[in-house]
């Protein structure tokens, strides 16, 4: 069945990682054999061999690039314009696999159907399928003004996250407090006229409430996870879930073991010990469609290869394209093969012909 996977930070990993992505998991896990620089190496479970293998014909790829003032530890780049010729390099990575035939940009609905037609072929061998994408920015700090926003719509953006961790120049994100300001609520307008998916993930509480009463445009939250489940801020609360169901969104589950079970602790936990395989985040997907009282919401965003790998993803996850044992899950949970559709892929694709419609 195809899969549609809201969230992968693809172009990260080339650039920042350093990985070719159209080589096998396991050609790139040998070649970083010994490598210490990043926590995950040799544990990478995403490539675009992989994603084909698994079926997964269609995602959401990220730009990513934070700014970080001069008092705020975390990582990120000196200066907007630091982050957005970083963003510029990721759609130039994005463009080369294009090129090559490994991808192809999936931006209105003439695009999206001509993809799934072509997904659809089951005359034609997925190994030479390219995989659609959909361009996202995670953490709108790289648009050094929001007149930024039309030149990214025009190179194919179509959802924008604006925040990530921390404080933002748009929006405040995960752990950090706060509203949006006018800036922020210049550029909700400036992606409302665009029309750009606002994607709600990682905006803190102040600013997701914020967001969702200035903008009016679509909203969904590409991966997310329950914090009555996982009781933490980078979780949203049954309150917020049902905000954005009633708001006709979709939220994708996510795959980092710390957003799944309660009581992760960073380089310590591990997968098994902590319980966390598949069947975790169907708990999560599970609570969504209870407060919904359907199966019209819920969708994967995986968040695979999100500066975290096998050490911290489900065990019985070997690469992304295990995401096909989620159907056999879900049966086992007494989902219908409607509802298992609408997970995997259904729910994203009614969700995009509405909002491109």
């Amino acid at each position: 069945m195809l899969i549609v996977d809201a969230h992968l930070d693809l172009s990260m990993n080339a650039l920042e990682w350093n990985r070719d992505l159209t080589q096998p998991v396991a050609a790139l896990n040998a070649r970083e054999a010994g490598l210490t620089d990043k926590p995950d190496r040799g544990n990478a479970v995403v490539s675009l061999p992989e994603l084909r293998r698994g079926h997964i014909g269609l995602v959401v790829a990220t730009q990513i690039a934070r700014f970080v003032a001069p008092d705020n530890p975390l990582p990120g780049w000196h200066s907007p314009a630091q982050a957005w010729a970083q963003t510029q390099g990721q759609l130039a990575w994005y463009q080369a696999m294009e090129a090559a035939g490994e991808m192809v940009q999936v931006h209105d609905l003439p695009t999206l159907e001509q993809h799934l037609t072509l997904w659809a072929d089951d005359n034609m061998p997925a190994e030479t399928k390219p995989i659609g994408y959909i361009l996202s920015l995670e953490g709108a700090d790289s648009l050094i003004t929001v007149d930024y926003l039309e030149q990214a719509h025009r190179s194919g953006l179509r959802a924008v996250g604006p925040a990530h961790y921390g404080p933002g120049r748009y929006a405040q994100g995960t752990d950090a407090t706060g509203h949006m300001g006018p800036n922020g609520h210049a550029l909700l307008r400036e992606m409302e006229r665009l029309n750009i998916i606002l994607d709600a993930t990682h905006l803190c509480d102040d600013s997701f409430w914020e967001a969702l009463d200035h903008f009016n445009g679509p909203v969904w939250a590409s991966h997310n996870n329950c914090r009555a489940l996982v009781n933490h801020n980078r979780q949203y609360s049954d309150e917020q879930l049902k905000a954005l169901i009633a708001r006709g969104a979709v939220i994708g589950g996510a795959l980092d073991a710390w957003m799944m079970v309660p009581g992760w602790v960073r380089g310590e936990s591990t997968p098994v010990g902590m319980g966390c395989n598949l069947a975790v985040v169907v708990d999560h997907l599970d609570h969504i469609c209870q407060l919904a009282g359907n199966t019209l919401h819920v969708g994967i965003g995986s968040d695979l290869d999100g500066a975290f790998g096998r050490e911290q993803c489900p065990y019985d996850l070997e690469t992304i394209a295990d995401l096909q044992r989620l159907p056999n899950l879900l049966a086992k949970r007494g989902y219908s093969d409607q509802d298992i559709e609408n997970v995997l892929h259904g729910n994203w694709l009614r969700f995009l012909r509405w909002a491109w419609a």
